[in-house]
């Protein structure tokens, strides 16, 4: 069929199951704006105000729903702009798929100093995804388009890229659209499955560390019943909150981790990076036996030492794993223990206040499938060990990119691709400075999150490092407009709350409205949660 290359992209995208993308639309994209303008009734483009938000809105959904999240932006600066996303969509193993102009292709590499370029930008691209690729030609889009979102939808999720130059959109030609290629993933090898099988069996102390492959893969249920089976307490990393729900009498966060990990003569780490922020790996001379099973062979090679290391799909390897092994009949004896740890945790946690009474509220107003966006705030650290996680996909976390700002509208990605639930995301004053003008996006496409602006007039994390390294500070002053009047001003509906209790009511009171919602919580300098976070097992991804 003749078209356009423009045309080809936005029949490929709709024939690989795309109903939704974010894009910035501009003169490099134009023929795929017309593109999909023409098919409006089967693709809904959605245009943030930046290009950073387009990237952030397409993390946001990739990671809510499990489905690749398309991102389209102009090359040069509108690419720079979206780097930030693209980072953290890394960071995460988010399933973002970019489509980024180019220039024209008689000028890619020559210098010529035409409108937005930069030298390098394929380079660039390819140094943020796990595969990208330029399309020569119209009739080269289909087929690229495929492998860009088997790559999304393979073996460990990360951001792929398809360059495509302007001439390229607009030239006509005999194109044949191709069916979407299944995904394909890492079976895990009998021999390694008999032997983890065998030494976890024999293990009296076993413990299981959940990372985020866990819950990319959707192996939450496998990991209890393989968790049930041991009788093995569940330690999940920051990105892997939600493999297993908090409420199960086997599970821990990183803190409860610290007090059963010593303990352990069995470590079984599924779906994790198994190392610290601090660069180093967990478990260094800890006497256990390390068992590592991930689908990215890099995340099982040095500076780790595993004892054994199984290149396989989390999901996969668990379900084997848990067929492997007899049924466990008599009655658990670790619960018991799990409890005493929670129960001490608690304590700790006690003296995150009056983080923990926040974080509590909004806990309370959310039913278990409502989704928290946490932030780089003060509120957003003590979540990471004080926010109870029920189901997996209902934690967003900025994994160890730590990109202030991604928050916002990282939410507002979620919201479309979960409408049905409440989303809440949780932003300081400082951080809902890097993308407020969304509030525009939210209003115009009507995308009903709750966002939560917790207001102490500085860059609070910063501010307190500074005075206790250097007893001064700098920078981190803010002048902040009046958040209600922001609101307003875009048509969005704000309140300002003062206690906890005004805003579970404010939540519960909003649920999953189809309209946003700014709250401001005016608040002043908070407890440093740091003695509890700081610790080096906290730091597994």
């Amino acid at each position: 069929m003749t078209m356009t290359g423009g045309q080809a992209l936005a029949a490929q995208l709709a024939r690989e199951g795309v109903r939704t993308a974010f894009g910035v639309p501009g003169i490099q994209l134009d023929h795929a704006m017309d593109g999909l303008a023409q098919r409006r009734d089967e693709i809904r483009l959605i245009a943030p105000r930046h290009e950073q938000g387009a990237g952030y809105f397409a993390d946001g959904f990739a990671r809510a729903t499990g489905e690749p999240g398309v991102c389209m932006v102009v090359p040069g600066p509108g690419l720079l702009n979206a780097g930030a996303a693209l980072s953290t969509a890394y960071a995460c193993s988010s399933r973002m798929v970019l489509i980024a102009g180019q220039i024209p292709s008689h000028a890619i590499g020559r210098g010529f100093g035409m409108l937005h370029e930069i030298p390098g930008q394929s380079e660039l691209v390819a140094s943020l995804t796990k595969w990208s690729a330029m399309a020569r030609t119209p009739q080269e889009i289909p087929a690229l388009l495929r492998r860009a979102f088997h790559e999304a939808r393979s073996g460990r999720p990360r951001p792929v890229g398809l360059e495509i130059p302007p001439d390229v959109l607009a030239a006509r030609a005999d194109v044949t659209l191709v069916e979407p290629e299944p995904a394909a993933f890492a079976l895990p090898d009998p021999d390694d499955v008999e032997q983890v099988a065998q030494v976890l069996a024999a293990a009296r102390n076993p413990v299981i560390i959940a990372g985020g492959g866990v819950v990319a893969g959707a192996g939450g249920p496998a990991l209890a019943r393989l968790a049930e089976t041991l009788d093995a307490p569940v330690v999940t990393t920051r990105n892997g909150r939600g493999a297993i729900s908090d409420r199960h009498p086997l599970a821990l966060t990183a803190l409860g981790g610290r007090q059963v990990l010593p303990a352990a003569d069995v470590v079984l780490a599924v779906g994790t990076r198994f190392m610290t922020l601090t660069g180093k790996p967990l478990m260094t001379d800890s006497g256990a036996t390390v068992i590592l099973v991930n689908a990215d062979p890099a995340d099982l090679g040095g500076p780790r030492k595993p004892d054994i290391a199984v290149l396989a799909d989390a999901r996969l390897a668990l379900e084997a794993l848990a067929d492997a092994l007899p049924a466990r009949t008599r009655p658990s004896r670790r619960a018991s223990t799990v409890a005493r740890v929670r129960a001490g945790c608690a304590e700790q946690l006690a003296a995150i206040v009056p983080q923990r009474t926040w974080l509590n509220a909004i806990r309370e107003a959310l039913p278990d499938d409502g989704v928290f966006v946490e932030e780089l705030t003060q509120i957003g650290y003590a979540a990471r060990l004080a926010y109870p996680v029920y189901e997996p996909r209902t934690w967003i976390t900025p994994g160890y990119q730590g990109t202030l700002g991604y928050g916002f509208p990282t939410a507002l990605g979620v919201k479309v691709g979960r409408p049905e639930v409440p989303v809440v995301s949780i932003t300081g004053d400082g951080g809902f400075g890097w993308s407020l003008q969304e509030l525009s996006t939210a209003r115009k496409y009507g995308i009903g999150l709750i966002t939560i602006v917790f207001n102490d007039g500085y860059f609070g994390n910063v501010r307190r490092i500074q005075q206790d390294e250097f007893g001064r500070t700098i920078g981190t002053r803010l002048v902040n407009p009046d958040f209600l009047a922001l609101a307003a001003s875009f048509g969005i509906r704000g309140i300002r709350v003062t206690t906890p209790e005004q805003l579970s009511g404010v939540i519960r009171e909003a649920g999953a409205d189809a309209e946003p919602l700014l709250i401001e919580v005016p608040v002043g300098e908070f407890p440093s949660p740091w003695d509890l976070l700081a610790e080096p097992s906290y730091g597994a991804q």
